[in-house]
């Protein structure tokens, strides 16, 4: 009786043991190596393929002159970046595809897959660089204050902004220096949607100042503009320009050596010159 129950128990374990081996078939070979015919999920997935297979690059940009904005004769998007950016897209093969985005959710725009790059004279911080895979600086920039001209003399000491009330485009490098600087740390920082919403709060006397690109105060300031009684008082804060990509991305480094090529052929220097920029 014993022989026939250890018999029995044997041929049961043997055919659980042939029932598992059934189960793990085509799960790996002999070695132990996944079977080469079912993808490996850990692979990491070539953006710059995707965008090839895909025909086109989708570029996040705001208006921002002369960085990227609608040309009022022609209708049409132009600036140094959107021109920077259609070059890029040539020597990769496809289309530069536009897609206007809010500033202040640029992160979770690149982050979700709406758009594969942040395009739009976005300064190179700590966080950014933390959180995504950033291009070469391109150009460099500051940080300027605004006023009404008639306060010129008065905020270019910016001791004298404490207690006052300073606008900034939300989600920009203005509202981050704007924060941390210990002149401001008393002072009422607003944040609004646009960089020209923040002139138009200066000029209409509901803040006192704003802190704005200089790159965009050169356009929009000056005689014959809209905000010609508006002025800067001194530089707040320097920075340099970049490209974000999602994390790791292999995009970022082809980009960054067609960047190399335009800079090297003449074509960015001439980009430069056109809209009075500095490059990096």
């Amino acid at each position: 009786m014993k022989t026939k129950k250890y018999l029995s128990l044997l041929l049961a374990g043997a055919m659980c043991a042939s029932l598992l081996a059934g189960c793990g078939a085509g799960k790996e070979d002999a070695a132990g190596a996944p079977d080469a015919g079912k993808p490996d999920d850990t692979a990491a997935v070539s953006e710059l393929q995707a965008i090839k297979d895909a025909g086109k690059i989708k570029i996040g940009y705001t208006e921002y002159p002369p960085i990227n904005f609608t040309d009022e004769a022609t209708g049409e998007l132009t600036g140094f970046d959107t021109e920077f950016a259609k070059a890029v897209s040539e020597k990769l093969g496809v289309e530069a595809d536009f897609i206007e985005i809010v500033w202040d959710t640029k992160n979770v725009e690149l982050e979700s897959g709406n758009i594969d790059c942040i395009w739009n004279g976005m300064t190179i911080t700590d966080d950014l660089k933390a959180a995504f895979a950033i291009s070469d600086p391109y150009a460099q920039n500051t940080q300027v204050v605004i006023t009404k001209a008639e306060n010129k003399d008065t905020y270019a000491d910016y001791a004298n902004l404490e207690g006052k009330t300073v606008v900034v485009e939300a989600g920009s490098a203005a509202q981050s220096v704007a924060e941390e600087d210990e002149h401001l740390k008393n002072a009422n920082i607003v944040t609004v949607t646009k960089q020209t919403d923040a002139l138009l709060e200066v000029k209409s006397g509901t803040a006192d100042a704003a802190i704005f690109d200089q790159t965009m105060a050169d356009t929009m300031l000056g005689e014959g503009t809209d905000f010609a009684d508006l002025t800067v008082c001194g530089i707040f804060h320097k920075e340099e320009y970049g490209i974000a990509f999602r994390k790791d991305s292999d995009l970022c480094t082809e980009v960054n050596k067609i960047m190399a090529e335009l800079k090297e052929d003449g074509t960015l220097p001439a980009l430069a010159e056109k809209y009075g920029l500095t490059l990096a």
